[in-house]
């Protein structure tokens, strides 16, 4: 069984409320840094539950599949996270001029 009672379930569904809340309030011109800065965090999260997803039965479907979508996630996370400091860093570099 995937939650022993409905606390823990009412606690995954009470983190994921705030965390919309909380993400949806940052303003616009913070969003980028402060998810650059999550990268390192995501990272370790994503290699924790891989580790976990490991240590899984391989009869317990229910959660393997919760745990691959997880890594999946996380790791999706992540790339977006890498692509938008790309394009930030980017931002900050001099144009060249075109020699006609």
């Amino acid at each position: 069984m995937v939650f022993e009672n409905l606390d823990e379930a009412y606690f995954i569904i009470f983190c994921i409320l705030i965390g919309i809340e909380v993400i949806g309030n940052v303003p616009s011109i913070l969003h980028t840094p402060l998810m650059s800065g999550t990268n390192a965090i995501s990272g370790i999260i994503t290699i924790g539950a891989v580790i976990l997803l490991l240590d899984i039965s391989e009869t317990d479907y229910l959660n393997l599949v919760l745990g691959s979508l997880a890594v999946f996630l996380g790791t999706l996370n992540i790339s977006g996270g890498f692509f938008v400091t790309h394009r930030m860093l980017a931002m900050f570099n001099p144009k060249t001029k075109k020699h006609v």
